[in-house]
C-alpha cells in the first residue's frame, strides 16, 4: 500500500477510491492532533511536531464526520442514494440530503486535512483542487450522467494573425447520451460547471467566462458554480483565527449585472447565502444533487 501522502497525490476516479482514503485520513487524525480551537460553528486542530506547529484548515463541526465507523455507516447510506438515483427515483428526505452534504464534504474536507498536515503548502493546494475536481466528476459519471471537459476555442485578431484564446470548462453534464459541445460550441441544452474550492480571488471568472461564451456563440449558455467553502485559518500576531472569503455583495452585483447563473452551490454553504435574496441563487450541494440537475438536465 501506498504511503497516506502518495495517496493524497494520486488521481482518482472511482467512488470507493475516495472513501478509502477519507478513512485513513480519520484514523489518522486523532495521531496528529494534539490542540483543538473552537470558532463556533468551525474547529481549527493542529499538531506540534519537532517544535512546529502545524494547523489544519477549519471543518464544520454539523458536517465534517471525525469517527471513522460513522463515516463509513453514512458512505453506505450514501451509495444507496446514488443507487435509488439510478433507478430514477426522485423523492428523497431531509435526512437522504444530510447524508450527500456529510459524506461529500467530509470526503473532500479530510483529503484537504490530510494535505496540511502531510504535504508542502504550495503543492497541498493544488492536490486539494485536483481531488476536488475528480471528486464532483466522479460523482456525475457514478450518477450515469454523461460528463465531458471541453476547451472552447475563441479566435481574435492580432498583429500576428488569428490567434485562439483556450476558455476551459472544468466539466460539461448533458441531458444526451453523450455530450455534444465540443471546441467551436457548447450545447444549449448542456450545462457548463464551474468548480472551484472556494470563490476567494476566482468569483469573478465564473461570470466572465458565462458572458465571454455567450458573446462568442451567439446564443445562451447555461452555468452553475459548485465550491467546497468559503471559509479559511489565518493568523494574526502569532494566534490561529478563521476568515470568511464569500464576499456576498459582489455575488449579488455580478447576478444582476453582468450574468445571471442556473445556480451557486456549496458543499458548506456560507451562512451569509442562507438569508433573501443570495437563498434564491445559492443552494447546498445536496440539492443540486438529488433536485436541481434533473431540472437542468430535462431538454
Amino acid at each position: 500500500m501506498s504511503s497516506l501522502a502518495e495517496d493524497l497525490q494520486t488521481q482518482k476516479s472511482i467512488i470507493e477510491d475516495f472513501r478509502l482514503v477519507a478513512e485513513r485520513i480519520l484514523n489518522y487524525m486523532p495521531e496528529m492532533i494534539d490542540e483543538k480551537i473552537d470558532f463556533g460553528d468551525y474547529l481549527i486542530c493542529s499538531s506540534t511536531t519537532a517544535g512546529t506547529r502545524k494547523a489544519i484548515r477549519p471543518f464544520k463541526k454539523e458536517l465534517f464526520i471525525t469517527k471513522p465507523q460513522q463515516y463509513n455507516d453514512l458512505y453506505n447510506e450514501f451509495i444507496n442514494i446514488l443507487n435509488r438515483i439510478k433507478n430514477d427515483e426522485r423523492d428523497f428526505n431531509k435526512s437522504n440530503f444530510d447524508v450527500i452534504d456529510k459524506v461529500i464534504y467530509t470526503t473532500q474536507q479530510s483529503i484537504g486535512i490530510g494535505l496540511d498536515f502531510l504535504v508542502e503548502p504550495n503543492s497541498a493546494r493544488k492536490h486539494v483542487g485536483n481531488r476536488f475536481e475528480e471528486l464532483i466528476r466522479t460523482l456525475l459519471t457514478e450518477m450515469n450522467i454523461p460528463i465531458k471537459k471541453v476547451v472552447l476555442s475563441i479566435p481574435y485578431e492580432t498583429e500576428e494573425g488569428e490567434k485562439y484564446y483556450r476558455c476551459e470548462t472544468d466539466v460539461i453534464i448533458s441531458p444526451y447520451d453523450s455530450v455534444r459541445s465540443d471546441p467551436k460550441n457548447i450545447d444549449p441544452n448542456e450545462i457548463v460547471i464551474s468548480l472551484k474550492t472556494t470563490t476567494k480571488d476566482r468569483m469573478p471568472k465564473i461570470f466572465i467566462d458565462k458572458i465571454l461564451m455567450e458573446r462568442f456563440l451567439e446564443h445562451p449558455v447555461r452555468m452553475v458554480g459548485i465550491s467546497q467553502n468559503d471559509v479559511q485559518r489565518k493568523e494574526e500576531k502569532g494566534k490561529i483565527k478563521i476568515s470568511y472569503t464569500f464576499v456576498s455583495n459582489l455575488f449579488m452585483v455580478y447576478t444582476k449585472f453582468l450574468a445571471e447563473l442556473e445556480g451557486y452551490y456549496y458543499l458548506d454553504i456560507p451562512k451569509r447565502a442562507l438569508d433573501t435574496p443570495f437563498n434564491r441563487h445559492i443552494f447546498p450541494f445536496s440539492k443540486f444533487i438529488l433536485t436541481d440537475i434533473w431540472e437542468l438536465l430535462r431538454t
